[in-house]
């Protein structure tokens, strides 16, 4: 979605942004943007690393099952 932008649409984007926060609030939004970027990413690399032990419970549960 946000390969389609292109340069021209970003700077068209940071320029309303900055008519409508003005330049005061522009970081302190950039800066709010930034965490919660952060936490989201955080949160699903701890999803997925939970799926990936489960996935990997299981499958050395079958392995052991296969064996007896």
């Amino acid at each position: 979605m946000l390969s389609n932008i292109g340069v021209p649409g970003l700077i068209l984007i940071l320029v309303l942004a900055l008519i409508v926060f003005g330049p005061n609030k522009l970081p302190e939004i950039g800066r709010a943007f930034g965490k919660s970027i952060r936490e989201f990413k955080r949160a699903t690399d701890g999803i997925a690393n939970d799926i990936k032990e489960e996935f990997k419970d299981d499958l050395n549960d079958a392995k052991n099952n296969v064996k007896k």
